[in-house]
Order: C-alpha cells, then structure tokens, then sequence
C-alpha cells in the first residue's frame, strides 16, 4: 500500500511540473525581407510621409506584467520607434521625404499614426494606422512580434530587435501605395498643399476644397499659378518644412542618444524575465516536491502496522527534506522578487524632454519651448502671423 500512495504522489508531482509554461518565442531565422522598389521612381510619383510620435498607450493592469515598466519609458519608445519605422521606410525606395512629427498636428501627403500596446523587450505590439492627405483610409492593423532572452545574447550587435515588424509595416504601406494611379498621387499633393493653405489662411482657401460624409477631400478649383497669396503660402509651407526638419534633427539626436541604453534595457529586462520565469518553475517545482515528500511521509506513516523505527525514520526525513523543499522554494520567489525590482530600477533611467528650439526669421531671434506638440504649434501661429503681416489679411484667431 504504501509503493502505492508513494507512485501516485509522484506522478500527481510530475503531471504538475509538466504543466509549467515558457515565455515568448519566434523564430529570428524567419526574417521579414524589406520590399524595395526595383527602379527609381520619378519624383512626381513619391509621396512625402509624416510618421506622428506614437501614442504610448497604457502599462498592464497585471502587476507581474507591469513590472519594470514605466510611463517614462513608453513616452520615450513614442518618439524612439517612429524614428526606427522612419529609417525602414527611407531605404525602401517608394517614397519621398520621410519625417518623425509631433502627434495631432495633422497634414502630410501620408500621415502615418501609430500606437503603443505592449512593449516589454521580449514582445512589440503595435497598432497602425495610415491615411493620404485625401482622407483615403489606408489601413489600420496591429503588428505583434516576439523574441527571447537568447536573441540579446546572441546578436550583441544586431540592430533592433523587432526590425522584421518595421519592415512588415513597410512592406503594407508599400504594398497599398502600389494600388494608386499616377492620377491619385497628383491628387494627394495638390489636396495636401490646399489644405495647408486652408489651415494658415481658411479666409482665402477654406473654399477650395469640398469634404464629403466620409471626410474625404475633393479639388473643387485650383488657384491660378499666379496666384500671389497662394505663392506666399508655399513660400511659408517651405519654412514650415524647414522647421519639422529642424524637430527631425530633436527626434533623431534622441534615438541615437537613446539606442544603447534603450538596447541594454531591453536586454537587461528580457533577461531578467526569463530568469524570473525560471526561478518561479524552480520555487513551484521545489515547492510541490516538499508537499509531495510530507505526503508520501503521512501515507508511509499511516501504512505502517504498529511499531515500526524504520519506517518512523524515513517518515521524519521525508518530512524534513519536504519543509527544506517548501523553504527552497519560498527562497527562490524572493530572489524572483528581487528580479523584479531591479527590472523596476532599470525603468527610472529613461525621461524624455524637449530641448527649446532657437532660430532666427527675418533678424528675429525665435524661441519655441515645451512639447514638441507645443512648440509646432507656436510655430504654427507664428506663420499665421508672418502670413497675415505679408497679406495685410486679419490673423487668424486661435
């Protein structure tokens, strides 16, 4: 009887540690190739795209989930991986100019929105979302990928690590860009520079364009090509570009001030995931097998008939070496616990400020300060004020 109680604790024990489970996998053999153009595309077929900062979303509710996380960090990875999807996209060939723009500040000949679901350096979940400056929806899609621990260590000189998603939401837009006419990419840009004339000067533009139900934007006349205000706008919508180039500098001094640590972090946070992932198997299998062997030691107890001193021995050891087990495992999810916080520590190293913006305009020393949201937006009054003083036209009222 007692072989009996004995087998089935140890087979309860073994069904037990079998159902422990693993992190995250994928394959990094199976690289995402970029799709690039096979030829050069001539200029009038390329499309300017502004890729917003990304909303940074929400850390998970779990608390195991969130540890090590922090909002400091998913600011910092808003504005870190817009510059990563900008790089992908300028070597594919397809498009024009690529910049990284404050988010909501709308225009572009393709805006590309992007938001933040999950990012905890073993998995990128991603949400996208691409629209032409007609309105055309393009797309919105969520991208997921994954890797473990190994793939840091692995490739210490590899680039990001979630490049085959960047190339993935490349190789979409692309894909999509394909399927427009010469025709409607003629239609873009000319929409596109018609609404920012709307924007800087709505009294003398607004009716240029019409909007349908589905907020799609249709020409309804073009200003004629000597038109002097209309040149005035396209003189200002060049410095207007001069100045997201001056905040692409911003975006890109960060992300390459940012990139080693950002790395290491990832490494680090991976690598201290899969070790507290191991250690929780290790306390839960250590943990059963101390409940197992105090079992298996009533049961050799209550199977022995009277009086037994071997059977009471291997009674007491079992016992004993089931609490040191018990004891093992509640030592291991400390040191688990210590994981934790110092994934959490590794978290306190990243905030992100915008440094203030100086130039000059027309002999005029200019200071922009705050957000980068906030300083477009100075930038935006400030060339409703420039065109209004041009034009003798009334400012527009913010």
């Amino acid at each position: 009887m007692k072989h009996f109680f004995l087998l089935l604790t140890i087979l309860s024990l073994s069904l037990l540690i079998a159902c422990s489970s693993t992190g995250p996998r994928r394959n990094i053999e199976e690289a995402v190739p970029l799709d690039k153009a096979a030829a050069e595309i001539p200029e009038n077929r390329l499309l300017n795209v502004s890729i917003e900062v990304f909303d940074p979303g929400v850390l998970p509710k779990n608390e195991k989930k969130a540890n090590g996380l922090s909002m400091d960090i998913r600011e910092a990875e808003a504005r870190y991986m817009p510059e990563e999807l900008r790089a992908t996209m300028e070597k594919t060939g397809y498009w024009g100019a690529v910049r990284v723009v404050p988010r909501d500040i709308g225009g572009g000949e393709l805006l590309v929105s992007g938001g933040i679901i999950a990012s905890n350096g073993e998995q990128l979940d991603l949400e996208i979302s691409a629209r032409d400056a007609s309105g055309r929806q393009w797309f919105t899609r969520q991208y997921r990928d994954g890797v473990e621990a190994s793939f840091y260590r692995a490739n210490p000189l590899f680039g990001d690590a979630f490049q085959p998603l960047y190339n993935t939401v490349a190789n979409d837009l692309a894909r999509f860009l394909r399927t427009l006419t010469p025709e409607d990419i003629t239609a873009i840009r000319r929409i596109e520079e018609l609404r920012f004339a709307a924007n800087i000067a709505p009294d003398a533009f607004s009716g240029y364009l019409d909007i349908n139900e589905e907020g799609q934007f249709d020409i309804v006349h073009l200003p004629s090509s000597n038109d002097p205000m209309y040149g005035r706008v396209l003189a200002i919508k060049e410095r207007d570009l001069m100045m997201i180039d001056t905040l692409n500098g911003h975006f890109d001094n960060f992300h390459r001030e940012m990139r080693e640590p950002y790395t290491e972090w990832r490494k680090a946070r991976s690598d201290e995931s899969e070790k507290q992932r191991a250690l929780e198997k290790a306390a839960l299998n250590r943990t059963l097998l101390g409940v197992a062997s105090i079992v298996g030691a009533v049961f050799v107890a209550a199977a022995g008939d009277g009086y037994d001193p071997a059977l009471d021995t291997l009674s007491d050891v079992m016992v004993l070496g089931g609490a040191a087990a018990i004891k093992s495992g509640v030592d291991k999810r400390s040191e688990a616990v210590i994981h934790r916080e110092s994934i959490e520590e590794l978290g306190l190293s990243f905030s992100s400020e915008t440094r203030p913006l100086v130039f000059e305009i027309e002999g005029e020393t200019i200071e922009l300060t705050g957000s980068a949201e906030a300083q477009y937006e100075q930038w935006r009054v400030l060339m409703r004020q420039i065109y209004a003083t041009e034009t003798g036209l009334p400012p527009v009222a913010e």
